[in-house]
């Protein structure tokens, strides 16, 4: 046998920068950001993709199109917005990403353009799949508009669209160019969107900073009343502790079997899709983290006065913690379907303690249906019992 063995080192810089008021004449971040290291005389060439919600709540084209306008020696817009439904429906359609494609190559954008995604994570995702899949990839600036995406989705490597009736199915992993915070998009989110992204930094908290946890912990009532201070601080941390696990974590493209940030999540998208998105992600996120934190005092590694801080927090700003999706055998399916996406062995994160996770490659399940159980106690304004359940739920196992 004959080898020829290379080592492939890819570098590439990950910058999320945070401002207000994006597309204001005098603003100079999303100037800076698309044209202010080209060596090219001509002007950066940048197409549009823009949420359909988002389009109707504010009047960005305009916006867009005079600041164009003032900045045309650097910035010259290739055609029309492209306008695009949100949520999961953009994702479940893969007719919208090719219509993204489709509108790349009627305006002739090449590699050195930029494909411009202003919406949610669902529209990001399925932006960045297209960019990421013309001409073998274009360049993607995301401009998050949900607290959801600006806490998580938005800032990440990974794009995709469902398949086959699961999520990110089909999907890519490929940097951003760059993401562009404005904390400005949420002032107008229902209360749903608004409370989403919250889910997304009590997971990241829980598996990496239990000072982070404290601080939402003391936040929560700011948050739950719309503070709009207090959740540009609750993003602005979320997302720095989202880019040191990309940029330091050590795989960032998912070879392993790993995923901590994915803790909470292999019940949420199932619970997504069995409620048929009537459960928005975060929402179906705030289910999971409690699930996987009562799951976690059960088998013995939390402590039952951790595992209420977690239940706590999150009823704090408004989150749901039981839905009736959670009693389908289905459920359980999400575990064969999470080891799937992933590959290797089941790996599922849990907790030893607020800021502190670990992997798991078993699943208890009668202990976890006690764990619904605990939730849906609580739903009913009964009192939680997790401690009680413990032994319950052992000796019945032990008597399976």
């Amino acid at each position: 046998m004959q080898t020829i063995l290379g080592d492939v080192h890819v570098h590439f810089r990950y910058a999320v920068h945070f401002t207000t008021d994006l597309f204001a004449p005098g603003n100079l971040t999303f100037r800076e950001v698309v044209a202010g290291e080209r060596n090219e005389r001509r002007p950066a060439r940048v197409l549009f993709v823009m949420e359909k919600e988002v389009d109707a709540q504010r009047p960005l084209r305009p916006l867009i199109e005079a600041y164009f306008a003032r900045h045309a020696d650097a910035l010259a817009l290739a055609g029309p917005p492209l306008i695009l439904p949100g949520g999961e429906q953009v994702k479940n359609d893969p007719a919208h990403a090719e219509a993204i494609r489709r509108a790349v190559n009627d305006t002739g954008l090449d590699r050195h353009s930029y494909l411009a995604v202003i919406g949610g994570g669902a529209l990001l995702d399925v932006g960045g799949f297209a960019a990421a899949t013309a001409h073998r990839g274009i360049r993607l600036v995301r401009i998050p508009t949900t607290s959801l995406s600006q806490n998580d989705s938005g800032v990440g490597v990974k794009n995709g669209i469902n398949a086959f009736g699961k999520k990110n199915f089909t999907g890519t992993f490929a940097p951003a160019w760059a993401v562009l915070n404005d904390v400005r998009f949420l002032e107008t989110l229902p209360e749903r969107e608004w409370r989403a992204g919250i889910a997304e930094a009590v997971k990241v908290a829980l598996i990496k900073d239990g000072a982070f946890f404290e601080s939402i912990e003391q936040i929560a009532p700011a948050l739950a009343a719309r503070d709009l201070p207090a959740m540009g601080q609750l993003i602005h941390r979320c997302a720095r502790l989202h880019v040191a696990h990309i940029c330091q974590g050590g795989d960032p493209f998912e070879m392993g079997s790993s995923r901590p940030l994915d803790f909470g999540h292999w019940s949420a998208h199932k619970l997504e899709q069995l409620t048929n998105y009537r459960l928005r992600h975060g929402e179906a996120v705030a289910i999971g983290l409690a699930l996987d934190a009562t799951y976690s005092h059960l088998q013995g590694w939390l402590s039952a006065d951790d595992c209420q801080r977690v239940i706590d927090v999150l009823a704090a700003v408004g989150f749901a913690l039981y839905d009736p999706a959670l009693e389908s055998p289905e459920v359980f399916a999400g575990l064969r379907e999470f080891r799937e996406h992933l590959g290797g062995e089941l790996t599922i994160q849990m907790l030893r303690g607020v800021g502190e996770g670990f992997n798991v490659h078993e699943i208890d399940e009668e202990l976890m249906r006690e764990g619904i159980a605990c939730l849906r106690r609580a739903a009913r304004g009964e009192d939680f019992h997790a401690s009680e359940a413990v032994g319950a739920a052992r000796e019945t196992a032990a008597l399976a």
